[in-house]
């Protein structure tokens, strides 16, 4: 059995690993060449991700820095705390530099005869020919220009900036969400001595990234912010999965705001939905083709919506809250916070999605 995947990013390569672990063959067809990926991009992946993970396609135990407690802070509540996750020590999810993720599946990759880098300039009747399922995992290449246009699209008219601080040495296992006049802003732990921080500011808005961080760091000590890379944030979704047997996946499929870090997060849960999937077919002695599409829409396209749909009911909570520049809405939040049974609610929605 072979699959055919497109792109060369973290979704691609860790998909890749998956399959080749169940003894099928993959060719990939990068889009031009295999790049590294961002230094200043860093990827949340929750416990039970970390898990399947570890289990399923590859220990990243080494790479990984813990969080085990989040706080979440409003700018129009005085900056006071109105929410505390906290699973009494345990982490609650961990922290991973994509580059690293990136660097050290392409070298595992790399020592298995199953796996294979096709270099050849990508044409569908070529890749049709030599596989029975394809997944693009590549927004740029002519496949997703041509069959994967069709979405629900929400553009936040927001840039999201991304950075990484080096600071002095503290116990840095707290990750902090400061929901500001300006757009959201997570300080996100990757080491004692390195945090990642993600800054979502409307476009309209100018700002002095450097100084706005600092104007709502609460606890480092900052030595160095390093160059920050932008990218502008929308929301989407695809209407139709796939197309005859090609299967889009990863941020081609779907793609969410990123104040909660939950993108890599819904696609691993649709790599355990597809392997499902794939170990269906194989254990009946089965082919991998398009009912493997098919089947994988119809069971993840409703929990997906929804999903997504919860992210962008947060953001717009707390924008409409500063819009109209009143804290009632955060005072609400913080009473429901401090109910036990629905603050674990919302930390296991966090881990495993919505079980439907």
């Amino acid at each position: 059995m072979k699959v055919c995947l497109l792109g060369s990013g973290v979704t691609s390569l860790t998909l890749a690993k998956t399959l080749v672990n169940k003894g099928i063959k993959v060719d990939i067809y990068p889009n031009d060449n295999l790049r590294p990926a961002n230094k200043n991009r860093t990827l949340g992946i929750s416990k039970s991700n970390v898990e399947f993970f570890n289990k399923n396609i590859l220990n990243i135990e080494n790479l990984l820095w813990n969080i085990n407690q989040i706080e979440i802070y409003s700018e129009n509540f005085h900056n006071e705390k109105i929410i505390d996750f906290n699973e009494e020590g345990q982490e609650l999810f961990s922290i991973v530099k994509n580059h690293e993720l990136s660097k050290l599946l392409l070298s595992e990759l790399s020592k298995n005869k199953l796996f294979k880098i096709n270099k050849n300039k990508i044409s569908e009747d070529k890749i049709n020919d030599n596989s029975k399922l394809i997944i693009n995992c590549d927004f740029n290449n002519f496949i997703s220009k041509k069959f994967f246009y069709k979405n629900v699209t929400k553009n936040y008219n927001s840039k999201a900036f991304t950075s990484i601080i080096k600071h002095k040495k503290i116990n840095n296992n707290i990750a902090i969400q400061v929901f500001t006049s300006k757009g959201p802003m997570a300080f996100l732990p990757i080491s004692e001595t390195e945090t990642s921080v993600v800054y979502s500011v409307r476009e309209s808005e100018k700002i002095d990234f450097n100084n706005l961080i600092k104007k709502y760091n609460k606890k480092y000590e900052i030595l160095n912010i390093e160059e920050p890379s932008c990218f502008e944030l929308k929301s989407f979704l695809l209407r139709s999965y796939y197309h005859k047997n090609i299967l889009a996946f990863g941020d081609l499929l779907h793609k969410l705001h990123p104040l909660a870090g939950q993108g890599f997060n819904m696609t691993l849960r649709d790599i355990k939905e597809l392997l499902l999937l794939i170990e269906s077919r194989i254990n009946n002695g089965l082919d991998l083709d398009i009912s493997i599409c098919k089947d994988f829409e119809k069971n993840t396209k409703h929990k997906n919506y929804l999903f997504l749909s919860g992210i962008d009911f947060i953001y717009e909570f707390f924008n409409f809250e500063n819009r109209i520049k009143n804290n009632i809405l955060s005072k609400s939040v913080k009473f429901l916070g401090k109910n036990r049974i629905i603050n674990r609610f919302f930390t296991k929605v966090a881990d495993n999605g919505l079980v439907i």
